[in-house]
């Protein structure tokens, strides 16, 4: 996120920088923060409507997977694994504009 930037607007834009997607913001799923972690995450749910899924250098590789199918121990971040389980059991927060 850039200084002074809106966190709408960096969530898109980093989606399209990290992810290649261009993404509409269907809602805040949560926000997470850890106990002596200087990072706090900020997962929205969004909808791709454009772009191509690829990797770029903070990223090592993409996949696609069923929900049955996910490799909940390969994750790499406890706030990822959070993140997608609330997303997955549809936990939505409106955005306000």
């Amino acid at each position: 996120m850039d200084r002074g930037e809106p966190l709408t607007t960096a969530a898109i834009r980093e989606a399209r920088e990290e992810c290649g997607l261009d993404v509409r913001l269907d809602g805040l799923v949560n926000i997470y923060s850890y106990a002596g972690r200087a990072p706090v995450i900020v997962v929205y749910a969004a909808t791709a409507v454009g772009g191509s899924l690829c990797v770029d250098d903070e990223c090592l590789e993409t996949a696609e997977f069923e929900r049955s199918a996910i490799p909940w121990n390969e994750l790499a971040f406890r706030s990822t694994e959070e993140g997608l389980r609330d997303y997955l059991t549809g936990l939505r927060h409106p955005i306000r504009t």
